[in-house]
């Protein structure tokens, strides 16, 4: 099989997707653009949904599993009186149901929203990309059987409303912040049941993940409008990491590269045992790195030759 195309990028790119694309989509335009084939992202998003990817170029793919089991925040439309096959709106209607009175107040759409934050055990949508015996569920559903899938306990960590919106159809604009591996379709289509009546989501956004914001992601079209390389749009690795960071000596990030074991009595202070740290140069990421209580033991460490260079 012949390899990708190789650069000497590395580094971690925010996308604002638009609708319509998959993730894929978005990573193959990215391939399209930077002549880097090894591209890949932390956290998929919906061909419906829009707002942050974060896409990972060259040897920076290697942080996905760093940068996936990160909290995510997304503002999202729940709409009332008709479930879908999917919970969302690209789906076909599968049942309509009237929807209480009660839902257009604002107490009270506040109180079941609020209702929702914690542990949860959440039953995953139909169409969703959870395998079953190595075949995916949407694969089993297009098929027209039903998959046999089980809840999985996820974690709400904060939820609000923004706004309701009363016209041919209701809709609750809210804002939540999520575990992995939390479906934001099972949010709408468990708020409709639980007001008694259906619902499903008809809008998405990811606003976060983890310590990396929209705010700081930038479109394909703009990119590809520019000369500048794709590598100007990198952020601070560092940062978007958001693990404690340990910045050493250039001698001693050499040595760390090179496989060497350092003392934690070097350090300026003791980190605590096995929570991840960032360690850099002046520079550049050396790797992800943790505590055994007497060494630094790597996680991951990056190539010198396509640097995980630092940002300003």
């Amino acid at each position: 099989m012949a390899r990708r195309n190789t650069t000497n990028l590395c580094g971690i790119l925010p996308i604002d997707k638009p609708r319509g694309p998959s993730s894929h989509d978005m990573i193959n335009v990215i391939r399209r653009l930077s002549g880097e084939g090894r591209v890949g992202h932390a956290g998929t998003l919906d061909p419906m949904a829009t707002g942050l990817l974060v896409v990972l170029v060259g040897p920076a793919t290697r942080l996905a599993r760093f940068l996936t089991a990160e909290a995510k925040t997304y503002s999202a439309e729940i709409t009332f009186g008709s479930a879908t096959d999917t919970d969302d709106a690209d789906g076909r209607i599968i049942s309509e149901m009237p929807v209480p009175s009660k839902a257009k107040e604002i107490a009270f759409a506040e109180a079941s929203i609020a209702d929702i934050i914690g542990q949860v055990d959440q039953l995953p949508p139909t169409y969703s990309a959870i395998k079953l015996g190595g075949t995916k569920a949407y694969t089993v559903a297009r098929r027209g059987e039903t998959p046999e899938l089980t809840p999985r306990s996820v974690r709400i960590h904060d939820a609000r409303l923004i706004a309701i919106e009363d016209g041919s159809q209701l809709i609750w604009e809210i804002e939540v912040k999520v575990s992995k591996g939390t479906y934001i379709r099972s949010i709408a289509r468990d708020l409709g049941a639980k007001i008694g009546t259906a619902a499903h989501l008809s809008g998405i956004r990811r606003l976060c993940s983890g310590a990396v914001d929209v705010s700081e992601a930038v479109t394909t079209d703009l990119i590809g409008q520019q000369e500048s390389p794709v590598s100007k749009y990198f952020i601070d690795p560092a940062n978007a990491l958001a693990f404690p960071v340990i910045e050493m000596a250039p001698a001693q990030a050499e040595l760390l590269s090179n496989g060497c074991r350092l003392s934690v009595d070097s350090l300026p202070a003791p980190p605590v045992t096995d929570t991840p740290l960032t360690v850099v140069d002046p520079d550049r990421v050396i790797g992800i790195f943790a505590s055994d209580g007497f060494h630094l033991k790597p996680l991951l460490v990056l190539p010198a030759n396509a640097p995980l260079q630092r940002h300003s």
